[in-house]
């Protein structure tokens, strides 16, 4: 039976950092896929040219990796925590109504205020009530460099307890990340495409295959 998968991306280009391998994986056996994206690079902080640049860039990559469904709610970068509550759960349940997803995947609640504010949010329409009954499994992804820089032992670590096989995928993933030049490097630095390979490859050790994308499954069904 197919799944309708869910991805909760903070900012363009988290999605496919965290789980692009998984999410060209996911549609290539006939899953739908909605990837929302909270956030985005909009004033005060950036220009509106900037938001122009990267909504571009994620509609590249999205493309690439065969995703057709999204949508972008258009928060400021950063300041998630200071919109309405009420209003960001709202805005996340509605999709939650509407795509009745079976797996959601979820940012960890790491180094950015965003991806904690946006992890809180998405676990209140996970809740196994009412159309919650219907989600098989929720996971939290991990984001390069912001995931690791939490303190450890004194906020969560990321401690993975499913990765999922993309060694046919990990091509798919770097050609997806590269549409984002305004993010990404190619060398160097904790969010490049040495970096992702690097971690690809590491995750993908840990489980027999050569390249692997890491999850923390919060609720799972059978």
């Amino acid at each position: 039976m197919n799944k309708r998968v869910l991805i909760i991306s903070p900012h363009p280009d988290d999605e496919t950092l965290g789980l692009g391998g998984s999410i060209a994986k996911f549609i290539s056996e006939g899953n739908d896929v909605f990837i929302l994206t909270i956030s985005g690079h909009l004033p005060p902080l950036y220009s509106e040219e900037d938001f122009e640049t990267t909504l571009k860039e994620a509609k590249n990559a999205f493309n690439i990796l065969g995703v057709k469904n999204f949508d972008f709610l258009k928060i400021p970068a950063t300041m998630v925590k200071d919109h309405p509550l009420h209003e960001l759960n709202n805005s996340i349940s509605k999709v939650f109504n509407s795509f009745n997803p079976t797996y959601v995947f979820i940012p960890f609640p790491d180094r950015h205020i965003d991806h904690r504010v946006i992890f809180d949010s998405s676990l209140v329409s996970c809740r196994p009530i009412g159309l919650g009954k219907n989600i098989e499994m929720v996971c939290a992804y991990e984001t390069l460099s912001e995931t690791h820089w939490n303190a450890p032992h004194i906020e969560p670590n990321f401690v993975p307890n499913l990765v999922i096989n993309i060694d046919e995928f990990i091509d798919q993933k770097i050609e997806a990340l590269r549409c984002y030049k305004s993010q990404i490097s190619e060398e160097g630095g904790p969010r490049s495409i040495d970096a992702l390979i690097a971690l690809s490859k590491f995750r993908g050790s840990q489980s027999g295959f050569n390249y692997g994308e890491a999850f923390n499954i919060v609720r799972s069904i059978l």
